[in-house]
């Protein structure tokens, strides 16, 4: 529901994998064929020795001030500012308002605005839900979904719960959630399961 850039996040994690395959791969043919072995000596001794020589005649060491070393940094603070522009894109979509309107010829016809706030639905929604003993934890979230405030829900029921029966009375209470607010949002349900369901016990009352 976010706005997280997921396909170049995908397409970006594939090639970074590929990159890290190939790398590897050729290590190990390197270290355990010697033919491999040969080859990459007949190739990178020429490539060093040409680098070597290219840095002795533009006198590119630390010591000289040559201005290639400027072009280094400039490059690697372009790389910095680009990894943190991609980190900020990051999970965006987030929204405090969950219903907003103006007044109107349906009301009083008093001029001025409603504003309801996201944090009230989840709260509401997250205190009903947290108050059930089949439900280990619950996370309510806001997101602005093509110009909708939608509302996610996360809940992690304990072992043996069957996940239709929560999808069910997750559901009634959301409807009670709209009558209590005046607010019909679309809600996304995403059931989940892990170590903390299958670890924790579930209480007993005596």
């Amino acid at each position: 529901m976010n706005s997280t850039p997921r396909g170049a996040n995908r397409f970006l994690l594939a090639l970074l994998g590929l990159v890290f395959m190939a790398v590897g791969a050729g290590l190990v043919a390197v270290a355990a064929i010697p033919a491999a072995a040969r080859w990459w000596q007949d190739f990178a001794g020429p490539l060093v020795g040409d680098l070597s020589d290219f840095t002795a005649r533009t006198h590119l060491t630390p010591d000289t001030g040559s201005w290639a070393w400027l072009v280094v940094a400039v490059a690697l603070l372009l790389v910095v500012i680009v990894m943190v522009t991609w980190i900020a894109n990051q999970g965006k979509g987030r929204t405090d308002v969950l219903f907003t309107t103006s007044g109107s010829q349906d009301d009083d016809g008093a001029a001025g605005r409603v504003v309801l706030s996201s944090a009230v639905a989840e709260q509401a929604l997250k205190r009903a839900l947290l108050e059930r003993s089949d439900l280990l934890s619950v996370s309510v979230t806001s997101y602005d979904f093509r110009g909708q405030s939608c509302l996610r829900v996360r809940v992690l029921p304990r072992q043996g719960v069957a996940p239709h029966l929560v999808a069910a009375e997750v559901g009634a209470t959301v409807e009670a959630m709209d009558a209590l607010v005046g607010v019909q949002a679309p809600v996304l349900l995403s059931i989940g399961s892990g170590a903390r369901s299958r670890f924790t016990k579930a209480e007993r009352v005596r």
